[in-house]
């Protein structure tokens, strides 16, 4: 029997990659056979953890099929963030702390869904449960996973389990300051000079169905918004380009400041009533709209365009 593949979703962050590993390495340690890949290259604030703790990151594979009929999925369960031949496998695992949407299987699975603000808390616990021990390594990742996801225990995502497994992680790791370690972390990721228009709007982007519409919605963390907007225009054009090559019907990017948590939404394409009704605030007639104190999709975007879209 073919070793089952772990993964995050498509475009993956710190989290969706350290999730992978840590799960990987967990179910091994229960006598499963597994790898952990990636559907797309690391971005740079993940490279600097995987750098700093001196770690390969997983091999980047687009499609699954051609490899196991097993897999487990972290940090992701819609089919459409997911590996393009997603249908074509069994999974038999999930890890996740999203909304549950779009998702169905043939087979009874494993299932741990919990409403924290990262995946890798979550297998922190299921470590723990086993008493199984985290490599230091892998401990310095799932911390650096954790302090991506909840912007250092900032985010209105942040349980106080994440609060918890922070500081477990960080002793594991010997990171005796995780604070100041995770500001150079995020930093890291906020290098907008060397990234294409594309990087900035698609590079940490998911796509929701909701009600009949398709929506892509990215996000990128700087830590002046001058950086992002003094390019609006090219970025506007490559949103634009987006929604016609791939059939959303709304592109929003969300642009966030990690020093302040203050964010402005860009909006190109159709459904602009809907969104400005989802946040109560009109579009400016630069297509922004400035949104303080909002620094998840997860918990502050979605669930409002959710209940406008499909309400």
């Amino acid at each position: 029997m073919s070793k089952e593949l772990v993964f995050g979703h498509q475009k993956p962050d710190t989290d969706a990659i350290t999730a992978a590993m840590a799960f990987s390495y967990f179910e091994n340690e229960l006598g499963y056979e597994t790898e952990a890949v990636a559907l797309g290259e690391p971005n740079d604030e993940t490279k600097y953890a995987l750098n700093y703790f001196n770690m390969e990151a997983p091999r980047v594979v687009k499609t699954v099929a051609n490899e196991t009929d097993k897999v487990m999925l972290v940090d992701h369960n819609e089919p459409q963030q997911s590996a393009a031949d997603i249908d074509q496998v069994t999974v038999t695992h999930l890890v996740d702390h999203h909304r549950i949407a779009n998702f169905n299987t043939a087979q009874p699975l494993w299932i741990t869904a919990r409403p924290y603000g990262c995946v890798s808390t979550i297998i922190t616990e299921l470590f723990q449960e086993k008493h199984i021990e985290i490599p230091a390594n892998l401990a310095g990742m799932m911390m650096s996973a954790i302090i991506s996801d909840t912007l250092l225990l900032k985010s209105p995502t942040t349980t106080d389990h994440d609060g918890e497994a922070l500081k477990y992680l960080a002793k594991v790791a010997g990171v005796e300051d995780y604070e100041a370690y995770g500001i150079e972390m995020l930093k890291a990721g906020t290098n907008l000079a060397a990234k294409s228009d594309a990087d900035i709007v698609d590079g940490d982007a998911k796509t929701f169905e909701l009600g009949d519409a398709k929506l892509r919605i990215g996000q990128v963390n700087t830590v002046d918004l001058d950086d992002v907007f003094s390019r609006q225009a090219d970025l506007e054009k490559t949103m634009q380009q987006l929604n016609d090559e791939n059939g959303y019907d709304t592109f929003i990017l969300i642009a966030t400041n990690i020093l302040n948590s203050d964010s402005d939404l860009l909006v190109v394409g159709g459904n602009t009533e809907k969104v400005e009704q989802a946040f109560g605030k009109k579009l400016g007639d630069n297509h922004r709209m400035n949104l303080p104190g909002v620094v998840s999709r997860k918990k502050q975007v979605v669930p409002p365009l959710t209940d406008v879209f499909e309400g």
